[in-house]
């Protein structure tokens, strides 16, 4: 069975800092995708980062772009966000998934992260 758990979200100030982990387990193969998704209270669901087996980092976010990057342990089988320079419009419940589209088959529960101004 696939699981994915996050944590590490919180509230922080704007321009404040925080590193979301995605631990997954079940997953076969060595080839994977794991993306980070995002979503507001009143707002659609919207891709942020997105790491395949390759490491190849895939951006969809505009609004991340300089300030969230991603990255993999596969040692420990977890998946990164670093989140800097955080908004307040970055407040949003993320949850990572086992692909970097909406269509993934297996989800986390999420973790709320809100920025104060």
């Amino acid at each position: 069975e696939v699981q994915l758990v996050e944590s590490g979200g919180g509230s922080v100030q704007a321009g404040g800092s925080l590193r979301l982990s995605c631990a997954a387990s079940g997953l076969n193969g060595d080839d994977y995708a794991i993306g980070w998704f995002r979503q507001a209270p009143g707002k659609e669901r919207e891709g942020v980062l997105c790491i395949s087996s390759g490491d190849d980092s895939i951006n969809y976010a505009d609004s991340v772009k300089g300030r969230f990057t991603i990255s993999s342990d596969n040692a420990k089988n977890t998946v990164y966000l670093q989140m800097t320079g955080l908004k307040p419009e970055d407040t949003a419940v993320y949850t990572c998934a086992t692909d970097c589209t909406v269509v993934a088959d297996y989800w986390g529960q999420g973790t709320q992260v809100t920025v104060s101004s």
